[in-house]
């Protein structure tokens, strides 16, 4: 059997002022079948973080699979995180430019491998 490749990923976003007590809120009981799509497409540990004074999220896992653009596109493909995404996108600012929400040709996120 192969081991699996581990590699740890940040992502970066803004979080609109504005948003920051539904945002907040929602991600307090974040829908089972999103993360049931992280967990079917390898990721694992999985975290976002608020740094307030700068409205930045930071998200944080591991990935722990084989091929992570074929994961990357499972996640992308799963229709109740699209559904989340529709919901949490307005939310954010992305810092790519020409990013128009998640799944786009364009990383939403700011990414950053460790």
């Amino acid at each position: 059997m192969a081991v699996p490749h581990t590699k740890r990923v940040c992502q970066i976003i803004k979080l609109k002022p504005e948003a920051e007590a539904e945002y907040l809120e929602i991600h307090k009981a974040a829908w089972p079948g999103v993360l049931a799509a992280l967990s079917r497409h390898n990721i694992a540990d999985y975290s976002i973080h608020y740094y307030r004074p700068l409205h930045l999220l930071i998200a944080n896992f591991k990935y722990v699979g084989h091929e992570y653009e074929k994961d990357m596109t499972g996640i992308a493909a799963d229709p109740e995180t699209r559904n989340w995404w529709k919901m949490t996108d307005g939310m954010q600012e992305s810092f790519e430019e020409g990013a128009t929400g998640s799944g786009g040709d364009v990383s939403w996120w700011t990414v950053r491998g460790l």
